[in-house]
């Protein structure tokens, strides 16, 4: 297996644990918060869903400039809408990594903010940072959210308390 195989079953792994958390939310919850400097559920799972959308991004452009005035973050209307972008923005990210050859991934990729840049990495280190790391942190959060909402909490590396092993009952 070479690197580009072994980061498409890491994405693929993770979008489908993922996908998980996202698919037990409801519509009716997606205002709660559960402080006043969180984020709302609405809020956390989209955010998640566009931190998929990063790697199309990072491997079919050099850089990404951001200007807070004029960037429109991805707000989803249900969760209906949460999952079909989600599996739109997986599809368009295996379809990036596919693309991709092992030069590519060690191709700089800036991050600006307003023409000024913040940094410039290899590609499969922003692909790390920006997208799998950030998805598992945020998922790790979205977690909480269902533990404290009384959402049945899926496994994300083993099984969770609300799914046991089986045969451990």
């Amino acid at each position: 297996m070479n690197v580009i195989e072994s980061l498409i079953r890491e994405f693929e792994h993770e979008a489908q644990t993922t996908r998980q958390h996202l698919e037990r939310l409801s519509d009716n919850k997606f205002a709660w918060r559960p402080h006043e400097k969180s984020f709302t559920l609405e809020g956390l799972a989209s955010h998640i869903v566009e931190c998929v959308s990063w790697t199309d991004t990072i491997f079919n452009s050099d850089d990404f400039n951001f200007d807070p005035a004029t960037y429109k973050r991805y707000e989803a209307s249900s969760v209906a809408d949460l999952l079909k972008t989600f599996d739109e923005n997986v599809a368009a990210g295996k379809q990036a990594l596919a693309s991709a050859d092992e030069a590519a991934l060690m191709k700089p990729w800036s991050l600006k903010v307003m023409g000024n840049s913040l940094f410039a990495k290899p590609k499969v280190e922003v692909l790390r940072d920006f997208v799998l790391s950030h998805i598992i942190h945020h998922r790790g959060q979205l977690s909480v959210y269902e533990r404290l909402l009384e959402i049945p909490v899926p496994g994300s590396y083993g099984p969770s308390a609300d799914e046991p092993p089986p045969g451990s009952m």
